[in-house]
């Protein structure tokens, strides 16, 4: 008698936790990393949103040609932020992306500058150049400096 309250009572604590739905085991477990949301707050997260304006700019621009004929339709603008003030660097581009290049240029420049002060980014203050010139190498648009 005693074996088969015994026997009734392990197949009754089987039965119970066998009718746990693995939908209801999932949702206590830790998630996966990738499906965690990005720390917005960190430098690591600015940096990265930076990087990809940046990397988006010069994507952009890397697809223009230059020729000795189009010289005179290509222009340059600061960009970035120094953390003393002033443009890091310069960039050429075309005349016709005036109107698309102008305001992201603008952007990333704002946003480095918020950067910088958000993070108490700091640097050598060296003051960069304007360009006197652009001239075309390899349909590749180069800024030429006066020490150049």
């Amino acid at each position: 008698m005693r074996t088969l309250l015994l026997l009734a009572s392990i197949l009754f604590i089987i039965s119970s936790c066998s009718s746990v739905k693995k939908t209801e085991i999932n949702e206590n477990l830790p998630k996966d990393i990738s499906e965690r949301p990005a720390d917005e707050d960190s430098k690591k997260y600015d940096q990265a949103s930076l990087d990809k304006v940046k990397a988006d700019i010069e994507s952009t621009l890397r697809k223009e040609k230059c020729t000795e004929a189009t010289i005179g339709d290509w222009k340059y603008a600061a960009m970035g932020s120094q953390p003393c003030g002033g443009p890091k660097s310069y960039i050429a581009y075309p005349s016709k992306l005036e109107e698309t290049i102008l305001p992201i240029l603008e952007l990333y420049n704002n946003k480095e500058k918020e950067f910088n002060k958000k993070y108490d980014i700091t640097s050598d203050c060296i003051v960069v150049e304007e360009p006197i010139k652009i001239r075309c190498i390899n349909e590749k648009a180069e800024l030429i400096f006066p020490a150049q």
